[in-house]
């Protein structure tokens, strides 16, 4: 895991996942100052999405709960680029059929399990930024940041204070 560094608030990613239709104030206030929100699905109320939208652009993927012509308007997977992070967004990681280093992905982002993690595997960051909706079992409730970092991705997970 890498050591949880504090990124300046001007360069941080907000990365959020599994809200299931329950948008913390927690989180809000955690993403506020971020200059660009990832949703990597389960997102359950699409004036979710505006909200969001309020504090930072909003890329947004569908989860499996995502149902109705809202949802079917997102994408499944999305690949942006933000300055040398280049990045995949999947809900469920176990889904993803392709092998990121060979697709030039230095990110792969996804959501679903709503355990929080990051892991390098040499090439590839991989970041789930866990459940930042209803707690589930006894999963901590969390999103996370991203930013680069002399080229490099970083990642560091966010409890919320629930």
């Amino acid at each position: 895991m890498q050591p949880l560094i504090q990124p300046s608030a001007g360069q941080r990613i907000g990365v959020i996942s599994d809200t299931h239709a329950l948008l913390r104030p927690e989180a809000l206030e955690a993403l506020a100052g971020v200059t660009r929100i990832l949703h990597a699905g389960d997102i359950g109320d699409p004036a979710h999405l505006d909200t969001l939208a309020r504090i930072a652009p909003v890329t947004a993927i569908r989860g499996n709960i995502d149902r109705g012509p809202w949802a079917e308007a997102l994408p499944e997977t999305v690949s942006l680029t933000m300055g040398a992070l280049r990045i995949h967004m999947i809900h469920d990681r176990k889904a993803l059929r392709a092998d990121p280093a060979a697709e030039g992905w230095n990110v792969a982002v996804s959501g679903h399990s709503h355990r929080p993690g990051i892991e390098d595997t040499g090439g590839t960051l991989w970041l789930n930024p866990g459940a930042a909706g209803p707690r589930r079992f006894r999963l901590p409730v969390t999103l996370a940041f991203l930013w680069e970092e002399a080229g490099q991705p970083r990642a560091m997970i966010q409890p919320l204070p629930v």
